[in-house]
């Protein structure tokens, strides 16, 4: 499906849940909106978001054009780490037409960065750190695997 200059397929449409993998390379201070200011040592993050709302995964996009500084506006926890020239997107893991935003979060391994990008939920955080790379991906990728009913 074509709509103006935007190509969307139709999980772009229907959405579900995807996970931003994120690159700090150095400890670095941000402002998190209503969170105030939060320490990120230099690491790896991934950061569980729902695509289930309007315009479905094309909410990937936004995030895309706001870690490059393409956009400016901030309007959820993870635009303020992206939107911090210190962080890189690195890659990003959808599963479509998926409901599991909260335990897809809560089955990634790692440090809970507290109280992030959960203030719609009960859960203690939506963001988790690992030191290292391979480990992130691997928790990454077997959260999405499970929901798609891989090994």
């Amino acid at each position: 499906m074509t709509l103006g200059s935007l190509r969307l397929t139709v999980s772009d449409t229907t959405g579900g849940i995807y996970t931003l993998v994120i690159r700090i390379d150095t400890d670095m201070t941000v402002e998190v909106g209503a969170l105030g200011e939060r320490q990120f040592g230099a690491g790896w993050y991934a950061y569980v978001g729902s695509a289930l709302g309007p315009g479905g995964f094309g909410r990937i996009d936004r995030h895309r054009e706001l870690a490059a500084g393409e956009r400016g506006t901030r309007h959820w926890h993870v635009d303020y780490l992206l939107g911090h020239p210190g962080a890189a997107l690195a890659s990003v893991h959808r599963s479509p037409g998926v409901d599991a935003e909260c335990a897809t979060a809560r089955a990634l391994a790692g440090e809970r960065v507290s109280a992030f990008g959960c203030s719609d939920c009960d859960c203690d955080s939506h963001l988790v750190y690992q030191a290292a790379r391979e480990p992130l991906l691997a928790t990454v990728e077997r959260a999405h695997d499970s929901l798609s009913g891989g090994d």
